[in-house]
């Protein structure tokens, strides 16, 4: 993804849409035909006894948080930083809380920031955009685990501490951003789906938080004329 000057001036594919699933028949009329319905049945909720247990204190990677061991910044704004050196402190102290869970940071490539130097390191071209609206960048990275898989964090200045507002691991089909959202584009087991991420700043939490989830049908045979946006965007 290549930088972005200043506030994004295009509008992202904003990101509406409820896919609902129905059971039932109509007849040729669109009417509903009572005798050819299949019978309502409710869902089967498979093995309703379990549950997952509560992240331990320190491992939820949604939330927001200071990263240890990097200057202060008296502007708050992360154009003042340095990118490599915010990842090389946030994923090793994301590998130190893991306890070798890989829930917080994948450790191959957190080693592979922690040796990361010239053209081997994972790290993509940092982005500065401001998404919090109070006109100072935050700092957007994203970090190639395999040829699949990438780390993508966001960091903010907080109290002039630098604070990552927003950890997600994901296939990044695409990442966009306009007018304080950015969308996360992942591919889906149908090829004809893009599902679509899409987080904006909350001013209560003071992080990134998942606004809306929804599916773009770029890719559907009858949107063959339409450009999908491309990997990295």
């Amino acid at each position: 993804m290549a930088p972005l000057p200043g506030k994004a001036g295009t509008t992202a594919l904003l990101l509406g849409g409820v896919l609902l699933l129905t059971a039932g028949c109509t007849d040729a009329e669109g009417l509903h035909d009572e005798e050819s319905a299949a019978p309502a049945t409710a869902p089967l909720a498979l093995w309703e006894s379990t549950h997952p247990s509560p992240p331990p204190p320190g491992q939820s990677a949604g939330e927001p948080t200071v990263v240890p061991a990097v200057a202060k910044i008296p502007s708050g704004d992360m154009g003042e930083a340095t990118p490599l050196d915010v990842v090389k402190a946030d994923f090793a102290e994301d590998l130190r809380k893991d306890h070798d869970s890989a829930r917080l940071v994948n450790p191959i490539v957190a080693k592979k920031i922690a040796d990361c130097s010239g053209a081997a390191c994972p790290l993509r071209d940092p982005v500065l955009h401001d998404l919090t609206g109070d006109g100072l960048a935050e700092l957007i990275v994203a970090v190639d685990i395999d040829g699949r898989f990438s780390e993508l964090r966001v960091y903010t200045v907080e109290d002039q501490q630098v604070t990552r507002v927003l950890s997600r691991r994901a296939v990044l089909e695409g990442v966009e951003v306009a007018a304080g959202h950015l969308a996360v584009r992942e591919p889906t087991t149908n090829p004809t789906y893009v599902s679509v991420s899409d987080y904006v700043w909350d001013e209560k939490r003071r992080g990134m938080y998942l606004e809306e989830l929804s599916l773009d049908t770029c890719r559907a045979p009858e949107q063959q004329a339409r450009q999908c946006p491309t990997v990295g965007s």
